[in-house]
Order: C-alpha cells, then structure tokens, then sequence
C-alpha cells in the first residue's frame, strides 16, 4: 500500500511551505543526479511531464531517442531537514521512461524492479540491509578533499579518541529526521573510519535508503569541515570500507532462510540461494566492486574477503550466516563496496541468488577454518577459488556470464562493459606515485 497519496503531497507541501522539488535518479555508475523545480511545477511534476536529455548523462540514453521522462515515486517524498526550513526543500526519488510511457532500460531502479518482480512470480519477498562504512578526512584551505586526519581510534572507540562522534550523531538525526531508522553505528577499524548501519527493509527502498544516506553523510560532514569518503580503499596499510549487503526471502510472511531443524537453522531454499550466489560471484562482483580501488580492498590482511567460500562459524569468508533470534536467518555478502550502485548490486546478489533456488545449486561444504591461515594447497583441496584480483578479471567475468548480463539488461550491459574496460586501461596508462618512488631515482 502507497504511504502517499497525491492529495498528501500536495497538502504537506503546502502546509511546510515546501519551494523548491528536486527530481532525484540514480545513473548506471550510480551516481545521484537531479532535477530541481520550483513547487509551482508540482502538478507537471505528478503528471510524469518533466522531462530531460538523457544523451548528457553518462551511459544513459542514445541521441536519437534522448528524451526522457521523470515519474516520481511519491513513496520516496521527503523533505531535506539541512535546507532552510523558510522555503523548504523536498525530493523524489523517479522512475525514468520513454515519452512514450516504456520504461528506460538503462534505469536502474527498473533492473531491480524486475528482479523483485521476478521473485513475486516465485512467491518470494526480497528484503536487504546495508552495512555502510566510510571516512571522514580533513579537507585542504580550498575546500577539496585529503586524506589527512588526526585521529588515531579504533573499532568501537569512543570520544574524544573518536574525533568523528559528533558528525556521525548528526548524519543519523539527519536520517531519523527523513524517516529513516538506523539500528547502529560505531567507529570502525581503521583511524576516521566509520559504519552507521540502517534497518533492514524491502529491496527497493533499501536501495533507495542507500542513495539518500551518501547524500546525507556528504551534506552533513561538509557542515563539520570534513569530507566524506565512500572510497573503498582510500588509504593503504589500514582496511578499506565496505558495504556488506544483508539479504533474506520471505513467503507468507516468515523467513524462507530459516530452518529450526538445521543444525546451523540455515534451510534448503538458503543453501540453494548461497548456491546460485557463488556460482555467478565472480561476474557479481564487477557490479558489486565496480572501480579499480574497488581491488586494493579485496586484498589479504584486512578483513575484506579475498576466497569465494562461506560460512555461519566464522566472519572471513565471502558469505556469513549470522546468529540470529529464532524465526530469522540472513545471508551477509562481505564483498561488496560503496562504489556499487545499490540498485545494481541488489539486483544481481538477488537474481543469481533466485536462479540458484530455481536450478537447485548446491554449494561447497562450509569453510569453517581461518581462511587467512591456509595454505594455497589447502585451499586448492578444499575448491576454494579467489575472488577476482582486478577490475579487468572482474569484467570479463562478467562478459562470460549471460546470466548476469541478462539481468542487467543489453543496455547497461553493453555500456557498462564498455565503460569499465576504458577506465582499466586508463589506470594501466597512468604513472602511480608508488612507480615514482620505486623507481624512478633507481633506473
């Protein structure tokens, strides 16, 4: 059931004195953009007539048919609490479409639309949480961002160690102000790191939830003179941040990863899930771990994933099966970073996870040992494969799985691969401060 009806947006816009709607999306790297109008627009608004160019956006639509259309989803209506509260400001996250009503297959939103739809068809629900981690580093005497702070604390250290606490309080006021619920937050392990984790939700506003929470962990930081940084791997010798992704079905109401008879109350129907998850993990991961910093995360000695292996005794592996309170089960995905775009992510975690479920697919025994400690022979008999090391690999994989391509779609897929492989090769092209320091005073 719709939370707003049009009548309620109009009525709240009008009683907070709302001025000015952006027209909010999300593009295939997933990067928010927008469109701003003033509230004498709304009726153009909630007609789906606000249209623009989507040849000027990035892997988006062709010249010859660039006119595309914005249809909010009033569901997503908020109002912006850091903009002045005299000639407020609100949002819409949209759906894009052609002029001629056919949804754009270059939307993202749409991609995980379809999965949610497709697992409807299998009477299945899809709910998802985030586990967002991130930085908050100094910014230089011209506003632009460092990598430079001065404090030293640690996982879960508290202030005045963890000179972040103030700004981290601030970001979940801000979300709680917007509607949304964050179930915790702490200092993570590495100095300036941060994680502030929101409550677990149906697919698609998690997705949505995602996208407004970078906006507001930015808007809020700059307030406090910090810069925020999603980066997954900003700083080298401490851990990177990740974006572990949370994932559950439900049918009739109760959890269908849940078995109370299973010695580790993981069922059937999940096992088949993890099954389909690590069979199409590798060309996964180019959505989920999507630039090339993405893989100086994925690396060992930091806590980051590095096998494609799982477990529900130990937090290494790829995939953990947390201890929950009865009636519950989740899958956590350990790999996945910030850089994704979440509608993306979502879509191809969910979808190979389904079509595991579909065909049956068993997975591996459970890694259960310190990952970390075996050898490479060990793991070699045990079948346990590595993670791809590179974008590039990653890429490729993705090429090779028709599987994934055909979720996300011959649109992004074709961009998105194209994009991809131009950004590797621009990283091989460019010198690194690293080979400046190795080599250069030496050869």
């Amino acid at each position: 059931m719709s939370k707003y009806s049009r009548e309620d947006i109009c009525r709240i816009i009008e009683e907070e004195d709302v001025q000015f709607i952006r027209l909010q999306f999300t593009d295939m790297f997933g990067t928010l953009k927008n469109l701003a109008v003033t509230v004498n627009q709304l009726d153009r608004v909630l007609d789906n007539k606000v249209t623009f160019d989507g040849a000027s956006i990035e892997g988006f639509a062709r010249i010859e048919r660039s006119d595309l259309c914005l249809h909010p989803d009033l569901d997503t209506f908020l109002i912006f609490p850091w903009r002045p509260q005299n000639g407020k400001v609100a949002r819409f996250i949209c759906d894009i479409f052609y002029a001629d009503g056919t949804p754009f297959g270059g939307d993202p939103r749409y991609i995980l639309k379809n999965v949610i739809a497709e697992a409807d068809e299998m009477g299945y629900h899809l709910e998802a949480g985030p586990e967002c981690e991130f930085f908050l580093f100094h910014s230089d005497d011209e506003g632009r961002p460092t990598t430079i702070t001065h404090e030293q604390a640690g996982y879960f250290d508290i202030a005045p160690i963890d000179l972040g606490e103030n700004a981290r309080r601030d970001m979940i006021l801000t979300m709680e102000d917007m509607g949304y619920v964050v179930e915790s937050s702490h200092h993570e392990a590495a100095p300036a790191q941060h994680e502030i984790d929101l409550r677990y939700d149906e697919a698609l506003p998690s997705a949505d939830g995602i996208m407004t929470f970078r906006l507001a962990v930015k808007t809020v930081a700059k307030r406090h003179g910090l810069h925020a940084s999603f980066m997954p791997k900003p700083v080298a010798g401490v851990n990177g941040s990740g974006m572990h992704i949370n994932m559950s079905l439900t049918k009739d109401g109760k959890n269908v990863f849940y078995d109370g008879k299973d010695p580790i109350h993981l069922s059937q129907e999940g096992r088949w899930f993890i099954g389909g998850l690590l069979s199409h993990i590798r060309a996964v991961t180019a959505v989920t771990n999507p630039i090339v910093n993405s893989y100086k995360r994925l690396v060992p000695g930091f806590e980051a994933p590095v096998h494609v292996a799982w477990s529900a005794k130990n937090r290494i592996p790829l995939i953990r099966i947390p201890i929950m309170g009865n009636g519950t089960k989740r899958i956590e995905l350990r790999s996945p970073d910030n850089a994704a775009n979440p509608y993306l992510a979502f879509a191809v975690c969910m979808a190979a996870g389904l079509d595991g479920i579909r065909r049956q697919v068993m997975p591996p025994e459970s890694v259960d040992e310190n990952l970390h400690a075996l050898t490479a022979e060990d793991l070699k008999a045990k079948g346990v494969e590595r993670l791809p090391v590179t974008l590039l690999e990653a890429i490729e994989a993705l090429e090779e799985d028709t599987f994934i391509c055909g979720v996300l779609g011959e649109h992004v897929t074709k961009r998105y691969i194209k994009a991809k492989k131009e950004e590797w090769e621009a990283y091989q092209s460019s010198v690194s401060q690293w080979e400046l320091d190795r080599y250069l005073a030496r050869i």
